[in-house]
């Protein structure tokens, strides 16, 4: 081995501590790139194979009621490959020993019990039996939720009729991948049930023997999506279609390709970030090892090795450092991406889920962390090279503090000399100083915006369901209802206020844009579901036009004062057409919103209810609950403490459960950056402490010439900390918000006080760690010249 291989070996032993440091604020950094870009390519590989193993229809036309030859039809139209007709109803299911009842849909099953489209995954018990037509498959989700067993009875209310089913399998589809109960914006496994019957079965409790009222249709890899649609909706439009939508449309879909839109982005924003952080910081550090190197350096030199050499000798050094980091980060990022890969696999009931990273992500985490220690490298040796082996050897001059002599007696008169002696090496050194400084500070701005970033979801949370919706019961109905229907609610036992919601669902359309949602009409000063900005002001409802989100509006290309075309597909199924009022900020989902009396003058149907909200008597929830059950038109009854949790646990899980990884990560790195800070000042200042230890200074007297400039760098940094982390939430709150919520941002002073203590703590356990090393200085050898 050169003796030059022999000097790195040694040199990775003696400052082992520094380069595991190093090493560790690296592979946190990778760890995190590997692990959100395998999820996010698993996750879209995974959504693939399951949606063509199991064959979901790529366009859902759901209608009133077509002959089932009609099918047939549908399946010569040009483009289509497949066509299928089922019968799809709502029930409403009666769950032991809870008051609300439970919605669910209930789908047919053909006689063969195998699906052309929209195929089961069984995942316990089988599938109905011939004649059996009170059996029933249950979606494997809501009876995990609800713990229900094979063998177990359902009671369900189908049109009006109560029907006991018996459970004989648990299933799972591609078409349910998150349950959500109509008119309801958050996925709530134990709110909504899915029930797989018999065709006939289905077709007596709906009454619609000889039809169906949903066609299912997989296309042509060539074909056209958009003209299959409006041939589609041609041939049904006189069976009261619905007006057919594809795939991307259905709830399911939509709220898993929201998930992997915010996961795609928040690897594309939080992850360079954190790598840019180790990058700056292994600079910093690395600048600060090779400075301390520059007697060895001349030394080296002297011995005639060339500029070149002493060049490779420390980029082995660095590089090691930096590959001994990628490695241990892509290693964590494959172990943890397999652990999210399960948390992932339950919340959306994929039957498989295998984590599988491409080896790009690798090769960029290994390259950055590469070239910023090279970097580092190459910036600092530059300006050595330029000395001759002489003046190498000796140590950097240091500044002129001779006309600063006034200072000093100021000084002595009020500092004792170890005091002195931190601040004269402060003042010595304002570049090295400045760096440290900047590198604590960017570890604790990464920190609190984490922290910030895990605030705004909480108040998400609070003001969705404490500014937002201020109800306690939210009432839905199966049609429109007469204006009579919010009188007759107020009389219900333990209502104190109504608040009626009129609902439709329509495509809107500007030009070649189009989206299929719903518009929502509410009355003149809303109290219990208020439509506000995301300053929390409220949005004041038009006399006449629409209200857009800002999402919705950029989606359909169009502002104020356009003209919106809206295309209804309820009832009638009128196409109205309105301006655009105003384009408002909102905090959840891409909704429009236009007056209550407005929409329905819209329709042709005045006073017209989709849903109520209620403020109610606590103490009468169950007398409430009671009555409306015996209320044959109610569709769902939702309490907001339930929609509260459901939400909650949306957040917590999948992308939200990246927040907490990489609060992690970010503490992880903090450390790292004032441990760092601790173990390169000791090793510039062993052979001063040493000194000082021979002239008489005590164990505690030496230590607080260290450490006091360490304590002076971080109560510089916090403060510098905070403006760091006050931009960098906004950026991190971005890459975490989607369509479905955005994530409020500003300054927290609990997320930035935190933040701050962490580092203080950081700074207190460094602290420990190096003042134990300074204790076991071996005085006459680290006076020793180091060859």
């Amino acid at each position: 081995m050169r003796a030059l291989d022999h000097k790195l070996m040694r040199d990775l032993w003696r400052i082992r501590g520094q380069a595991g440091a190093i090493a560790l604020v690296v592979a946190v950094g990778v760890s995190l790139l590997v692990m959100m870009s395998g999820m996010l390519q698993s996750l879209r590989e995974t959504r693939i194979q399951y949606y063509e193993s199991y064959r979901l229809a790529e366009i859902f036309a759901p209608v009133t009621r077509a002959p089932t030859p009609m099918v047939e039809r549908v399946a010569d139209i040009a483009g289509v490959a497949a066509a299928e007709g089922r019968i799809r109803g709502a029930a409403l299911l009666d769950m032991p020993g809870q008051a609300l009842p439970v919605r669910a849909a209930a789908l047919s099953l053909p006689r063969s019990m195998v699906p052309r489209l929209n195929n089961l995954y069984l995942k316990d018990g089988r599938l109905l039996a011939p004649g059996h037509m009170d059996e029933v498959v249950v979606l494997e989700s809501f009876a995990t939720a609800h713990d229900l067993a094979l063998g177990d009875h359902l009671t369900a209310t189908m049109q009006g009729s109560r029907r006991d089913f018996q459970i004989v399998g648990f299933a799972a589809s591609p078409e349910f991948l998150f349950t959500t109960a109509p008119g309801e914006f958050v996925p709530d496994d134990a709110r909504f049930a899915v029930l797989w019957m018999h065709e006939e079965a289905l077709a007596a409790a709906f009454d619609v023997q000889g039809a169906v009222n949903e066609v299912l249709i997989a296309l042509e890899r060539e074909a056209n999506a958009n003209d299959v649609l409006a041939k589609v909706d041609r041939l049904l439009d006189r069976y009261g279609g619905q007006g057919a939508y594809l795939r991307k449309d259905s709830m399911s879909d939509r709220f898993i390709s929201e998930e992997i839109a915010g996961l795609s982005a928040t690897s594309v924003v939080v992850p360079p970030i954190f790598l840019g952080v180790a990058a700056f910081l292994l600079y910093i550090v690395i600048t600060r090892l090779v400075q301390a190197e520059r007697e060895q350096i001349g030394l080296i030199k002297a011995f005639g090795y060339t500029d070149f050499e002493v060049a490779l000798h420390y980029f082995k050094l660095v590089i090691i450092i930096a590959v001994i980091g990628a490695a241990l980060g892509c290693a964590l990022g494959l172990w943890g991406g397999r652990l999210m890969a399960g948390v992932y696999q339950s919340v959306y009931h994929f039957p498989f889920l295998v984590f599988r990273v491409e080896p790009s992500s690798f090769v960029t985490g290994i390259i950055t962390s590469v070239f910023a220690a090279s970097a580092g490298g190459i910036l600092v040796l530059r300006g050595v090279f330029r000395l001759t082996p002489a003046v190498a050897m000796r140590p950097p001059a240091p500044m002129d503090f001779s006309r600063t002599g006034a200072l000093n007696n100021r000084l002595r008169r009020w500092l004792d000399q170890p005091t002195r002696m931190v601040l004269r090496r402060i003042l010595r050194n304002p570049g090295r100083i400045g760096g440290a400084v900047l590198g604590i500070a960017v570890g604790m701005g990464l920190s609190s915006a984490q922290m910030s970033l895990m605030s705004g979801f909480d108040d998400t949370l609070d003001l969705t369901f404490g500014v937002i919706d201020r109800s306690d019961v939210a009432v839905t109905f199966f049609e429109p209802m007469p204006a009579k229907t919010a009188f007759n609610m107020a009389h219900l036992p333990g209502v104190l206020e109504v608040e009626p919601v009129r609902s439709v669902s329509a495509v809107m359309r500007n030009g070649r844009q189009s989206y299929r949602g719903s518009v929502t009409g509410l009355v003149e000063e809303a109290r219990l579901n208020r439509a506000v900005r995301k300053d929390m002001s409220d949005i004041t409802m038009p006399t006449k036009g629409i209200v857009l989100a800002r999402a919705l509006a950029d989606t359909l290309d169009i502002g104020p004062g356009e003209t919106l075309r809206v295309e209804v597909l309820n009832g009638r199924r009128p196409t109205i057409d309105v301006q655009v009022a105003e384009v408002a900020e909102t905090l959840l989902g891409a909704p429009a919103y236009m007056r209550f009396e407005g929409l329905n003058a819209a329709l042709g149907e005045v006073g017209r209810v989709s849903a109520v909200y209620l403020r109610v008597d606590a103490s009468k929830m169950d007398a409430l609950y009671a009555a409306l059950k015996d209320m044959p038109t109610v569709a769902g009854v939702t309490q907001r403490e339930d929609a509260r949790a459901a939400m909650q646990k949306l957040m917590d899980t999948g992308a939200g459960a990246m927040r907490y990884v990489m609060a992690a990560i970010a503490g992880i790195i903090t450390f790292g950056i004032v441990y760092n800070a601790a173990r390169i000042a000791f090793g510039e200042q062993s052979r001063d402490l040493a000194s000082l230890r021979v002239m008489g200074f005590t164990r505690g007297e030496t230590s607080y010439v260290l450490l006091g400039e360490l304590v002076v760098v971080v109560l510089l940094a916090v403060p510098l900390g905070v403006g760091i982390g006050y931009y960098l939430s906004f950026l991190i709150a971005a890459g975490f918000s989607t369509d479905l919520y955005q994530i409020p941002t500003g300054f927290r002073p609990d997320a930035f006080g935190a933040a701050g203590v962490a580092v203080l703590l950081a700074t207190v356990v460094s602290g420990a760690l190096v003042r134990r090393d300074i204790d076991k200085v071996d005085l006459v050898e680290t006076l020793k010249t180091r060859e």
